[in-house]
């Protein structure tokens, strides 16, 4: 065996990477509990292997006593001395006691050691590659699906995408190739687990970067992103260079930086509006394609009211609210949206109000 164990181990660590150090660390302390199990053996033991010549020893370890309660534990300070006059109480001593029959055990327990730890680095291997492409974009295939999952391979691993961050509404066949997002790679006992995403507002990120060398340089700058995905998202972007403009880089000539991204989302819709550092500017961009009369805010909660014409109200807020909506997860501002009418009663009854307290005031 010893020929085989070493060559075994040397060829573990060229091939896989693992190291024979590991590897025997771990063949030792596995063979100790094999010992105890075949032999039914209560005392301490020690198990050794000899990296150069490839054997196994396993010894008896004993303490040094004045008085033995176990025997299979203590050894007298009286026989300690018979075998080496320098022992002293406290000391241990190691007696070798490697069963003839050991060897046929050791090569067992060796394989399923080896076999563990192919499988451990193997999954390592696989969980540090994947942790490179957290927060990007990979190339998947579908595989098959469950009430749970959709299972996309990635190559060595088959990654899951979870209900959630489906697109809804998008038909998702065997075979099919998708483009998805790493959100989160774990490495659990049964493995590394990669979960991946097509509704994750990071995705369009990851695209625009890809469709968009200006993105991708930094050239153009990606600030927020407010997502509703398969239906519509607003996308706010700044340029670093006065001489581009962020917005018409994006949609590309005749729009067709956008129509790519838009037809790898299966059609959903995309604003894509300038950020500016003045936040009434900014919240009259992402309220686009609405025009905006004025923006009020109230700092303290981080809210502003945005005046309206009246014709444009309902364009504002969108159907069922969603233009606001975006608006607001967008700017990251609470948004109340007035047509000008609207206003203008509010402020006619805030006057009637004030009227009313002066009046009541000289009265008084």
């Amino acid at each position: 065996m010893s020929k085989e164990m070493l060559n075994a181990l040397e060829a573990l660590e060229v091939e896989k990477g693992i190291s024979k150090d590991i590897v025997i660390e771990a063949l030792e302390a596995a063979l100790v509990s094999a010992y105890k199990r075949h032999y039914g053996q209560a005392q301490n033991v020690e198990v050794e292997f000899d990296s150069k010549k490839g054997k196994i020893h396993v010894y008896g370890v004993k303490e040094v006593t004045d008085e033995v309660m176990d025997s299979q534990l203590e050894i007298s300070l009286e026989e300690a001395l018979k075998i080496n006059g320098a022992y002293e109480v406290g000391d241990t001593i190691r007696f070798e006691v490697t069963p003839k029959d050991f060897g046929r055990i050791a090569a067992q327990t060796a394989k399923q050691v080896v076999l563990q730890r192919v499988r451990e680095a193997e999954r390592e291997i696989v969980f540090n590659e994947f942790s490179a492409y957290e927060n990007e974009i990979m190339q998947g295939i579908v595989e098959r699906q469950d009430n749970r999952y959709i299972y996309v391979n990635l190559g060595k691993i088959e990654a899951v995408l979870s209900r959630q961050d489906q697109i809804p509404n998008e038909v998702y066949h065997a075979h099919d190739r998708i483009r998805v997002y790493v959100s989160k790679v774990e490495n659990t006992s049964k493995g590394p687990q990669v979960f991946v995403s097509r509704s994750h507002p990071d995705l369009l990120k990851r695209l625009f970067e890809q469709e968009v060398p200006e993105v991708y340089d930094g050239i153009v700058e990606i600030v927020s992103v407010a997502r509703e995905a398969g239906d519509r998202a607003k996308v706010a972007v700044r340029s670093q260079d006065p001489n581009v403009d962020p917005v018409g880089t994006c949609v590309g000539q005749r729009g067709q930086r956008v129509q790519a991204i838009v037809n790898e989302l299966k059609g959903e819709n995309m604003d894509i509006v300038e950020w500016n550092e003045d936040p009434a500017i900014y919240i009259a961009n992402a309220l686009n394609p609405a025009q905006v009369v004025d923006v009020q805010f109230d700092e303290s909660q981080k809210a502003c009211t945005v005046v309206v014409p009246d014709y444009q109200l309902s364009l504002a807020i969108g159907k069922r609210g969603q233009n606001a909506r975006l608006a607001a997860k967008l700017t990251n501002f609470k948004i109340d949206i007035k047509s000008e009418s609207d206003m203008a009663e509010l402020g006619n009854q805030v006057e009637a109000v004030e009227t009313d307290e002066e009046v009541s005031n000289e009265e008084a």
